[in-house]
């Protein structure tokens, strides 16, 4: 066994691709789009290393063209988690021997893999699945992913290479060991990153783990699995399986061997798994670890010195990529009214220039909504702001959903900093504005912190360094990625550790050291070279 502490390559954020016409990635994304759509594929569970196929199936269909068949994929029951739990349990305790520069190794050559010769394929399976565009595919699906796993690979190094200090006469020294049992991953649809990394870094720490994606996302998440296998994962470490909500509750949270719970989803969601978790509290080996993001509410505000271009962008991209669909989409903002006829002039004229449509034709700014279910929740929002006197519609107020599940941008000005739309989440294309009198900033940032009980992403747009200082200090809880001068979106691996509080989840950042540390549980080992062989002290002794 080597007694080694080795160095690990340096993880470097990946370069995104451009996509550009008559780029090569341009032209080999397009040839996996066609070669995809030209096939309807069977996706089956994979447990304990081999490809579960059952009777029942699920269609995947791209949410922009909900005619076309992708495939089928086989849905399990409770027998078949049960399966995946064994087989995770059977797995633990070869994984968690295994060196971690093996582990390390193993998710490299993953993310070599993305790189390059899947990088293609992930990206379609994306934009077909999940309705990306190519540019918001490849910082998903290729560049995130390919981060976490190389970043993941540092910080673990940094975290086993973390030790006490030892006094005269003592060693001491501290293991971190894998979490008692298993770990539950349960992935969102709308970044296929989040899907990937949920898992893989829980088990670059020595965790086996159950993972569960949304039904919309097993397009590309099966892709994934694909990567990790044909990179050396062994037989049982990660399991993927399809199981509705309720029997993955039934069956994990009454385990004596959950471990912890690796989320990320819906706020609702998570906080009736935390409930579950308490109330089964005493079924369990140990305390499971509870880690989740949420959702958000996430804000934009412009300073009366801000650069009125720069909000109007900052708003154009921040609300409307991805169909709004991202955890830190701007969703609400609020303009000082010395800005707002010309940001609303050039916000309107943005939106009008967006096209919208599927993602195969790569002239679309905007591409569908995820499902239908989304479609009718976005849509009942719109409607009930036609119907309102204290909001005006400004841009997009439309939809359809004959081809796909299609929603313009949409643009509310409110009257109310109250109104349903500055408050809930909408997961979806519609931003909300509250003008604001210019000369009430500090009031501003009050009303920014009370009105929302999410606290995941936020930005200020200011010239003025005394307004960015106020509102870095007001709003110190009111979003956990804080951004100065940008939109409240893109964090990078590496760079911007991701995620809130609040009720937007535990805070536990993605793509940091912090995250990994989580998912470790140490113990600390104290070696005494001459032990004592009196129990009495000095201090005993007669004068």
């Amino acid at each position: 066994m080597s007694n080694a502490i080795y160095k690990v390559p340096a993880a470097i954020n990946e370069p995104v691709l451009n996509y550009a016409p008559g780029s090569s990635e341009r032209k080999a994304l397009k040839a996996a789009l066609a070669h995809m759509r030209s096939e309807v594929i069977d996706v089956p569970m994979y447990i304990d290393g081999k490809a579960v196929h059952t009777d029942k199936k699920g269609e995947m269909r791209p949410p922009h063209d909900h005619q076309h068949l992708l495939g089928r994929y086989s849905i399990g029951d409770a027998s078949h988690l049960n399966a995946a739990i064994d087989a995770a349990l059977k797995a633990k305790d070869q994984w968690a021997s295994m060196e971690w520069e093996q582990r390390a190794s193993i998710f490299l050559k993953a993310a070599d893999l993305l790189a390059g010769p899947y990088r293609a394929t992930i990206n379609a399976a994306t934009m077909l699945g999940q309705s990306k565009s190519a540019y918001q595919a490849e910082i998903d699906s290729a560049c995130e992913m390919i981060d976490f796993l190389r970043f993941n690979v540092e910080y673990a190094r940094e975290i086993y290479t973390q030790q006490p200090i030892s006094s005269k006469g003592v060693f001491n020294r501290v293991e971190q060991r894998p979490l008692e049992g298993f770990v539950f991953a349960l992935t969102p649809f709308n970044f296929t990153a989040i899907a990937g990394n949920l898992p893989t870094s829980v088990a670059m720490m020595g965790n086996t783990v159950v993972w569960k994606p949304s039904f919309t996302q097993i397009y590309a998440a099966r892709v994934l699995m694909e990567v990790f296998m044909e990179a050396g994962l062994p037989a049982g470490v990660i399991n993927l399986v399809y199981v509705s909500g309720s029997t993955a509750g039934d069956v994990i949270f009454n385990h004596p061997d959950f471990a912890g719970i690796h989320f990320t989803g819906s706020t609702g969601v998570f906080q009736d798994i935390w409930k579950s978790i308490g109330n089964n509290i005493h079924k369990y080996k140990t305390y499971p670890r509870i880690v989740g993001e949420t959702g958000g509410k996430d804000f934009i505000l412009a300073h009366k010195s801000a650069n009125a271009q720069e909000v109007i962008t900052a708003l154009s991209r921040g609300a409307f990529e991805y169909q709004g669909q991202k955890c830190s989409a701007a969703s609400r903002a609020y303009v000082p009214s010395n800005l707002w006829p010309t940001v609303k002039d050039g916000l309107v004229k943005d939106l009008a220039s967006m096209k919208m449509g599927p993602t195969e034709d790569f002239e679309n700014f905007i591409n569908a909504v995820i499902d239908e279910k989304s479609f009718d929740k976005i849509a009942s929002y719109i409607d009930n702001a036609k119907k309102s006197k204290d909001v005006e519609i400004i841009a997009g107020g439309t939809y359809d959903k004959s081809k796909g599940w299609f929603v313009s941008p949409t643009v509310i000005v409110s009257k109310d900093p109250n109104y349903v739309t500055m408050c809930e989440e909408i997961f979806g294309p519609v931003l909300t504005i509250y003008v604001y009198d210019e000369n009430k900033f500090e009031e501003t940032c009050e009303l920014v912190d009370k009105t929302s009980t999410y606290a995941l992403t936020g930005s200020i747009l200011s010239k003025d360094r005394y307004a960015i200082q106020t509102a870095t200090k007001k709003l110190v809880n009111a979003a956990g990625n804080f951004y100065i001068n940008d939109k409240c979106t893109g964090a990078v691996v590496g760079q911007q550790p991701f995620g809130g509080s609040r009720a937007s989840g535990t805070n536990d950042k993605a793509g940091s050291l912090i995250n990994l540390l989580r998912w470790v549980s140490p113990r600390t080992i104290k070696e005494t070279f001459v032990p004592a062989t009196d129990y009495r002290y000095p201090f005993l002794d007669k004068e």
